[in-house]
């Protein structure tokens, strides 16, 4: 009898606790199903419910016309392929470098190794804001390669795909996350290797990376997410709207007339991409961070 009410309790503190967290979520979810729904209403519409509970629910003059709008007023399938690639260009480089990186700091023994470390660590407390502008005099002066029309060197990488990706392939804290996970790897897996003959990067490429799976997941969202987010940089560099991203996009509603329900639609577009990205590896990122993340 003791038995089934400790049961009971369990399962009751369970049960609590499950709604206790799902309430905690609707909380989040509050913007998106308001985002989600507001685009699929008149912008009159829009504005009313906004003071009520009607704001979240898909209720009177339900269309697609918003979206066949983003379409008419901004290039939106332009924005969204360029981000898509840049993103993407700049997740993948930058899981080679910093991973190497990572592995380097982590496995490899050499003089001045915690230093250079601590150093790399250091450069988080600078926020893009306080060096862009130096980072900007340094891309004006450095050379572009151009094949279209034969090979010319010119000056300077303002309005090109690869100033909106190169400067951020290296990062402080995806090099600092790999460097922990890499060293919670055992090392006498290096030692057989080494035994056998394999170099530091087959080392790396056959044993660390196999099993860094999380690891890599991780840096995959955390690199991806401030990219496809920027607006500051590319507003500084890009002003060729064939090349320009989503976010930059955003400006053209508050041209001429707002048009709320565009806006909306405008931003159920450009969320999708990280919803799905986020939904791939989630599974990869909790166990990464559980595991490895806070490891010192």
């Amino acid at each position: 009898m003791r038995t089934v009410t400790s049961h009971n309790k369990a399962a009751m503190l369970l049960a609590s606790r499950y709604l206790l967290l799902c309430i905690f979520a609707a909380f989040f979810l509050f913007p998106i199903v308001f985002m989600v729904v507001s685009s699929l209403k008149p912008d009159d519409q829009l504005l009313r419910d906004t003071s009520s509970l009607r704001a979240f629910i898909p209720y009177g003059d339900i269309s697609l016309d918003n979206y066949k709008g983003v379409f008419d007023r901004v290039p939106a399938g332009r924005f969204i392929l360029n981000s898509i690639a840049i993103s993407s260009l700049t997740v993948g480089l930058g899981l080679v470098v910093n991973s190497m990186a990572g592995f380097a700091l982590s496995r490899v023994r050499f003089r001045g190794q915690k230093v250079l470390l601590s150093l790399i660590i250091a450069t988080l407390i600078l926020p893009l804001e306080a060096i862009a502008i130096p980072l900007l005099m340094v891309v004006t002066e450095l050379p572009t390669i151009s094949i279209s029309d034969g090979f010319e060197i010119t000056q300077g990488w303002l309005n090109t795909y690869h100033v909106q990706i190169l400067p951020f392939v290296a990062n402080a804290f995806s090099i600092f996350l790999f460097a922990q996970y890499f060293s919670s790897i055992p090392k006498e897996l290096d030692e057989a290797a080494l035994i056998d003959g394999a170099s530091w990067f087959q080392i790396y490429r056959k044993v660390a990376v196999p099993l860094s799976g999380p690891a890599f997941a991780t840096v995959a969202i955390l690199t991806f997410l401030p990219i496809w987010n920027g607006y500051l940089w590319p507003l500084l560099v890009v002003q060729q709207e064939d090349i320009r991203p989503v976010m930059l996009g955003v400006a053209y509603f508050f041209q001429l007339d707002v048009a709320w329900g565009e806006i909306m639609a405008y931003l159920t577009l450009i969320t999708i991409p990280i919803l799905l990205i986020f939904l791939a590896f989630q599974r990869a990122f909790i166990e990464s961070v559980a595991s490895s993340g806070v490891k010192g």
